[in-house]
């Protein structure tokens, strides 16, 4: 007779069992939902938001190093062997003898000597300090603007797998409408060849173009649970989790009036610009700093201690040795051989070449922009286009059909009609494709993916 579990390990599988399920659960999510979800998830949004917080960490230490600096001492030896003291001999009496040599004098260090010391800094001035501490606070600006892009880039990478997977499904929806017509068409003509009314060629033509798109079809499917997977890789959620998305492709903004931008100062809302902003502020403030090196720095200290010294172990705690002090200490930088100097020099050439670089991205963020707006242009164009030829092909493919039964027309005008209504969904495919994608990519040169 089988023993049964405990209860308690039968329990604790039905806990993971359950949360297990809980994770496998199917979760249905909208665009929005899925970029919140990278936002909270996505690896490297959460390295730039731990940048962040060390960044603050790094102000805090920066901000610590003009607090007061108190520092304790203990010392305790024990002379083994009473290291000798010896010098020319003046307790003798005698004058005396520089020739003579040196002798052993009657005293020298103590036995045993524990010592006790507490001292305290506080810096009363430094200009390298409070420049120090602007540029750490920019420091932080610069990780805070990187997790900006961060966010954004994991935005952008997300919404464009999303429309992958949603594009994919529309291709499918056409695959299906195709193949349901084909079905139909085959059985016809497989009637119509056993009626002896059209060759067993025609039947095979069409039941070839009808295996090819089962096929196609079947590639597809596949291939949408592979974009599936990369959606979810790019949102920071295991691939084996179970996701339905919910937005549908109408309700994306696609019309020529997106391309229609006015703005010529866009660029200040590009995170690039403004990382290349904060860059010129942190090379300004090392120019800052190579002045402020040129300056004096104050300190104030002070300590107090004292030691315990006896030749005998029993008698080391007996009497305490108390001293202290309270001091000013100015240190004024003189000459550095000219080095201080051309520190500066190397600062202020790094902060023509950062005002170059902004100058320079200014022109480039434009021409992205402009690319960018061309080209969702064309891209709507083209998608217009195709949907003009896609409906087209659909006519031309309904009137062969009509030909082809009323007998004033061939399998093979029926046929070349399918493959370019075939070919008709494939281009409109990929141009709602670009168009999409494109849409995207011009949000992001204009600086609107927040």
């Amino acid at each position: 007779m089988k023993k049964s579990l405990p209860l308690l390990t039968l329990c604790m599988l039905l806990l993971v069992y359950s949360s297990n399920a809980q994770q496998k659960a199917a979760v249905a999510y909208s665009l929005a939902d899925c970029v919140k979800y990278a936002y909270e998830h996505q690896d490297s949004v959460k390295n730039a938001e731990l940048d962040v917080k060390n960044a603050d960490y790094k102000v805090k230490e920066t901000i610590g190093s003009g607090l007061p600096q108190v520092n304790g001492a203990i010392s305790f030896q024990d002379y083994l062997k009473v290291p000798a003291q010896v010098g020319p001999d003046v307790f003798s009496g005698k004058p005396v003898d520089p020739e003579a040599p040196l002798v052993k004098f009657p005293f020298g260090p103590t036995v045993y000597t524990n010592t006790f010391a507490l001292q305290a800094s506080q810096l009363l001035f430094s200009g390298t300090f409070i420049v120090g501490l602007q540029a750490v606070k920019t420091f932080k600006e610069l990780y805070q603007r990187s997790l900006t892009r961060s966010k954004i880039e994991a935005n952008v990478n997300v919404t464009k797998a999303y429309y992958q997977v949603l594009v994919s499904g529309e291709q499918v929806k056409l695959l299906d409408i195709n193949i349901k017509q084909l079905k139909e068409q085959v059985d016809q003509t497989a009637a119509s060849n056993k009626q002896g009314f059209v060759e067993k060629i025609d039947v095979d033509r069409i039941t070839v173009q009808y295996n090819n798109l089962v096929t196609n079809r079947e590639n597809v499917a596949r291939a949408i649970v592979l974009y599936m997977q990369m959606l979810k890789f790019q949102m920071g959620m295991p691939i084996d989790q179970e996701l339905t998305l919910t937005d549908k492709l109408s309700d994306v903004r696609l019309d020529q009036q997106a391309a229609n931008v006015t703005d010529t100062t866009f660029y200040h809302n590009r995170i690039e610009y403004n990382l290349l902003e904060t860059n010129l502020k942190l090379n300004q403030l090392d120019v800052k700093d190579k002045k402020a090196a040129f300056l004096p720095v104050v300190v104030l200290n002070g300590g107090y201690g004292g030691s315990f010294v006896e030749n005998h172990f029993k008698y080391l705690y007996n009497n305490f040795y108390a001293n202290g002090f309270i001091g000013l200490g100015v240190n004024i930088p003189i000459f550095s051989g000219f080095q201080r100097s051309y520190q500066l020099k190397q600062s202020r050439i790094n902060v023509i070449k950062a005002q170059n670089e902004l100058e320079n991205a200014k022109n480039g963020f434009a021409l992205q922009a402009n690319a960018a707006r061309i080209t969702f242009y064309n891209s709507i164009q083209s998608l217009n286009n195709q949907k003009r030829n896609q409906e087209l092909a659909n006519e031309v493919l309904r009137v062969s059909k009509i030909k082809y039964q009323q007998g004033v027309g061939s399998s093979i005008e029926v046929t070349q009609a399918q493959g370019a209504l075939e070919t008709a969904d494939n281009q409109y495919i990929q141009s709602l494709y670009d168009a999409v994608v494109n849409k995207v990519n011009l949000d992001k040169a204009y600086g609107k993916i927040n």
